[in-house]
C-alpha cells in the first residue's frame, strides 16, 4: 500500500465523513460516463452490471433504471447505506445490491461473474500504481469472455498534476482528497491482455478535471 497503507487508510476516513456529512452530494443526475457506459454495455448484451467506487449511486441507479441488474461497491459504510435507501426509495432494490469492499483488497466475488464493470474515478484514488495493476486483474477474474470495462481517471495533464502534497507513483493530495493522476503509458499497460477500444479525454466538474474514459474488452476465445 502506498505510505504503508496509512494515506489509503486516511482516505477512507476522509471520504467516510465526507458522505456523511454531505448525503447524496453528487446529486441524482448520472454521470456522463455512466451514460455513455450504458450505451456501450447495451451493445455488448450485458445484463449483469458491477459498480467500483459507487459512492451514494447515482450511477448505479441510473443502470438499474436502464434495465440493468447491478452489484455496487464502495469503501464507505455510511455511502452503501445512503445507496440502499435510495434504490429502496425509488422501488429499484430488487436490481441494486450493495456492498462494502476495498478494492485495496481481493474482490469477493465469483470469477467470471459480470458482463460489465465501470469504475468512474476509482481507479485514480490513493492505489499504488501495483495496487491498480492487482485491481484491473481483479476486474478481468470477475468479467465474463467479451465483458466490457468502462473506467475514467484523471491524468497528467490535469491542473492538479504535481499541485498541492506530493506522496510519489504521482499521487497528489490537494483539498484533502488524494489522485493518482494517470500517464498514458499507466493505461496502455492495465490493457496488456485485453483489447483496448477507446481512450477519450474529456472534461468535468469545477476547473475543470481532465479526465480520460477508457474501455476495454475481455478477449472471447
Amino acid at each position: 500500500m502506498t505510505d504503508d497503507g496509512m494515506l489509503g487508510d486516511s482516505q477512507r476516513a476522509h471520504w467516510e465523513r465526507t458522505y456523511g456529512e454531505h448525503p447524496g452530494m453528487y446529486g441524482e443526475r448520472p454521470s456522463d460516463a455512466a451514460v455513455h457506459a450504458a450505451g456501450v454495455f447495451l451493445d455488448a448484451g450485458a445484463t449483469d452490471v458491477l459498480e467500483l467506487g459507487a459512492g451514494h449511486g447515482r450511477d448505479a441507479l441510473f443502470f438499474a433504471q436502464e434495465g440493468f441488474s447491478v452489484h455496487a461497491t464502495d469503501f464507505s459504510p455510511v455511502a452503501i447505506e445512503q445507496l440502499r435507501a435510495a434504490a429502496r426509495e425509488q422501488g429499484l432494490a430488487r436490481r441494486v445490491t450493495g456492498a462494502v469492499q476495498d478494492v485495496r483488497d481481493a474482490l469477493r466475488l465469483p470469477d467470471a461473474s459480470f458482463d460489465a464493470v465501470f469504475a468512474h474515478m476509482l481507479l485514480c484514488m490513493a492505489l499504488s500504481t501495483e495496487e491498480i495493476h492487482r485491481l484491473v486483474g481483479e476486474v478481468r477474474r470477475v468479467l465474463r469472455p467479451g465483458g466490457v470495462f468502462v473506467y475514467t481517471v484523471r491524468h497528467n495533464g490535469d491542473a492538479h498534476f504535481g499541485a498541492g502534497t506530493g506522496h510519489g507513483d504521482d499521487i497528489w493530495e490537494h483539498g484533502g482528497f488524494a489522485v493518482h493522476f494517470f500517464s498514458r503509458e499507466l493505461v496502455d499497460s492495465l490493457a496488456d491482455g485485453w483489447i483496448l477500444d477507446d481512450v477519450h479525454a474529456f472534461e468535468e466538474g469545477e476547473l475543470p478535471r481532465r479526465l480520460w474514459r477508457v474501455t476495454q474488452h475481455v478477449p472471447v476465445v
